[in-house]
Parts: C-alpha cells; structure tokens; sequence
C-alpha cells in the first residue's frame, strides 16, 4: 500500500496570506529568520492579519543560519512559555525546518534527538499546537514537505527529521514574498526544486501521485527558473508554485545521492544547501543511469532536450543542468566553488562513510556502496564525469 501526505490546506496567489484573517486560534507563535521579513513589511502583514482575529502572537526571529539539534531545544522554552496553539514558520529552508524542530520539542520537551531521526518514528503531534508554512523562498518546500533538516552543532552533521507528521496543516504560497528575492537565492533555491523534481521521479518509493508533480514541476522550472533569475515578476510565480509541487513528489517519494551529499558536505565546507545539490545533480544522474536511464529520458523528452535515443537524452539532461548552474553563476564542481585540495581530502572519507548512512541514499536508484560515494565526491571536486 502506498500513501500520499500534503498539507490539508493549500492556499497560493496573490493575496493568499489574507487567509490568515480567517484563522480560529488564540495564540500563533511566528518563527522568522533575518530582518527581511521585517524590513519589507511581510510580517506587519501577518502581524496585522492575526490581530484582526484576535489571536495574540509572540515573534521568534534571527534564525538566520541553519538551524541546530541545540538551538531548536533551546528556543523551544520560548515557545513553553508562550503555549502557542499555533505555529508559523514564515522564511525559507532554515527557519522552516527550526520551527518545525521546536514544534517537536515544544509538544515533547524530554525527547532525545536521537529519537527524532529515526525515520518516521516521531510521536503524534498536535497535541499542543498545528503548523503553518509560508515560504519566503523557491526551493525547499518546506511549507509542504514532512521534514526538518538540522544539524548536531557538536559534530556538524547534518540529518533529514522525517515524519508525516511534520506535515504542515497549512500552507500559504503567496507570490508577494518572494518578489525581491537577490538573485543568488533565486539561483540556489531554485536548483533545489530542480533537484527535488528529478530525484522523486527516479526515487525507489516514487508513485504515479509523485510522478506526475515532479515531471509538471521540472518543466515549469524550464520554462521559468533562468527568467525568474533575469528578473521577470511572472517567472518567479511560476518558480515559487513549481517548487511546492516539487515538494509534493518528494515528500512522498523521497529523494537520492545529492541529497545525502549535499546534508553531509554543505555544514563541512559552509556549502548553502541548494549550490551544493546543484553542484553534485549531474554527477548524481550520470550515477544512476546504469538504472534509471529511461526516467532520465522521459524527463529529457517532457523538457524538450534533443537525443535519439535514452542514453543520449540522459547526456542531454546532465548538459541541461550543467546550463542552468552556468547561466545562473552555480559552480559545476567543488574546486570551482573554491574548496581547497588539502580540505576536501582531510573530510572525504568521513563525509562518503556519512553520506552512506543517510536516509536519502536508502532510496536512490542504485545501490550505493562508500567507495562509490567516495568516487561520486571525488568526481564532483574535480569535475570529471561519472563513467563507474
């Protein structure tokens, strides 16, 4: 039997956000990250739209960094002290993924992280209070998804909390929050979705729910990811609904090797999440084409890239790819991003040994062992294509 989780409410468009004038609620704690939110008005928008339903509300803000096992704990008390009924996580990937940390920690004060990473093992939530996702960003989908990534500050390892329960119960996909998005957020976030849409559609547990939102979503991001970076208002719409269809296909059908990659080396070489998937995507694709060169070609043909046959359209796609990084000043390997020599050998093997274990590579395509994983880094530094 499969299943198929998403928000209960989806609500995107312009004016979106005025749903929160109908929220039933007393209290809604908002989890923000830096002072954007603030600074273009967004959050007197939120602010002023709870008010009018009378529900009290406390800010948590400066989640400007991705979020730790330590700081969720800590900044939970805040939320114990408050007794939200109601949490807002209103940013991108990092205050999502904190707030839906303290949301845990808030309901299960005595929990061990341990615990929580086990994969779909956390204990019913809600009890306490539910969960809104308004992105502020086109790439982590984390209004949709039942994740929360976190780091161990301890040992700056990075793990997926995974759960349906951790589903938001509303979304809010508002196109005026990611109006003035800088371009190199467009660019990291956006290689995200594209990374999310390709590896759900070639995931072990993928369905033909997942299929059909993650191939929709990859052409959207054709057709729209580069004009959103060039600066059409448009474009970014599309982007931003695309990226929570992406989210869609993942969140049920899992995700791969950039993904397991991207968690265990961004924290080690200070890699935002998306630059390093769109750095490691077509290495990863060139990897399991020995399995999945046929979804690698339906993608390619549904996209519009040229090949007679799989193989070649799997070239195509990887090229595509590679074109996107370019024109969007996305480095296509490790060295070009400008890590050193000396320290990428001094952490390959523990990060190839980390990786392994991840939840992501559990339903990648092929079977991957550590020296392969080695190989898959090795090959991403240099930026040599993969033929093992």
């Amino acid at each position: 039997m499969n299943r198929f989780t998403i928000p209960r409410d989806i609500f995107f468009g312009e004016n979106a956000l005025e749903k929160l004038k109908e929220l039933e609620g007393r209290k809604a704690a908002i989890i923000i990250g830096g002072g954007s939110v603030k600074e273009n008005g967004h959050l007197d928008k939120i602010l002023s739209y709870l008010s009018e339903k009378d529900i009290e509300t406390k800010v948590i803000e400066g989640i400007t960094e991705e979020p730790t096992i330590q700081m969720a704990q800590e900044q939970a008390q805040h939320l114990r002290d408050f007794e939200p009924d109601w949490i807002i996580g209103v940013g991108g990937g990092s205050p999502m993924d904190a707030a839906k940390a303290m949301w845990i920690f808030y309901e299960y004060p005595e929990i061990a992280f341990e615990e929580t990473i086990k994969l779909f093992n956390l204990p019913p939530l809600r009890k306490k209070a539910k969960f809104i996702g308004i992105p502020t960003t086109s790439g982590t989908a984390s209004e949709i998804s039942n994740l929360s990534v976190i780091t161990d500050g301890k040992t700056g390892i990075k793990y997926p909390i995974a759960s349906f329960e951790l589903t938001p119960d509303i979304a809010i996909i508002d196109p005026v929050m990611v109006e003035d998005l800088p371009q190199k957020l467009i660019a990291y976030s956006g290689m995200d979705a594209v990374t999310h849409s390709i590896e759900s559609y070639v995931a072990k547990p993928r369905t033909v729910f997942t299929d059909s939102l993650a191939i929709e979503a990859a052409e959207i991001l054709k057709d729209h990811l580069v004009s959103s970076y060039k600066g059409s208002k448009e474009s970014r719409e599309q982007v931003h609904y695309a990226q929570a269809m992406a989210g869609m296909a993942f969140s049920n059908a899992v995700l791969g090797n950039v993904h397991s990659m991207a968690h265990k080396s961004g924290p080690t070489f200070e890699i935002p999440h998306g630059c390093a998937n769109g750095i490691y995507l077509p290495y990863v694709i060139q990897f399991n084409r020995t399995v999945s060169a046929d979804r690698f070609a339906a993608i390619a043909k549904r996209l519009g890239l040229k090949g007679g046959n799989s193989e070649e359209l799997t070239d195509s796609l990887v090229e595509w790819v590679r074109s996107l990084n370019k024109e969007m000043n996305v480095p296509n390997s490790l060295k070009e991003y400008g890590i050193s020599e000396e320290l990428f050998e001094k952490h390959v093997d523990e990060m190839a040994k980390n990786a392994i274990a991840d939840p992501c590579t559990s339903t990648n395509p092929r079977e991957t062992s550590e020296d392969e994983m080695r190989k898959l880094f090795h090959a991403a530094y240099n930026g040599e294509d993969v033929t093992f």
